[in-house]
């Protein structure tokens, strides 16, 4: 992965709450997993970035599995700390948790 690559990711998850790395969009999304997960996002009320991963091969959909350490897509990312992937959000989503991290991420 370039240090461009690594700089544009870097700045995308420091300049916004939260970050949802996905397959589509969330209007469009091109897998159940970022469906459920941009799904789960919308019903808390999050103000979120969704960046499709089929828009840059290289920064997106390789470089943020090697910039978060994480080998699959959707990527959930609150306050430039990665929460996990599609079952953690869902879970997250139905305990209640997500709603909470969200608020706190984005207020004012």
């Amino acid at each position: 992965m370039s240090a461009e690559a690594m700089q544009i990711l870097k700045q995308e998850v420091e300049n916004n709450p939260v970050v949802l790395y996905m397959k589509g969009t969330p209007d469009f999304p091109q897998c159940g997993f970022s469906a459920r997960s941009a799904e789960a996002l919308k019903a808390v009320g999050a103000p979120f970035k969704a960046v499709n991963v089929f828009d840059d091969e290289e920064v997106y959909r390789q470089g943020v599995k090697t910039f978060s350490n994480w080998p699959t897509i959707p990527q959930l990312f609150i306050n430039g700390e990665l929460v996990g992937g599609s079952d953690i959000i869902v879970d997250l989503f139905q305990s209640g948790e997500l709603k909470t991290m969200v608020e706190s991420a984005t207020a004012q």
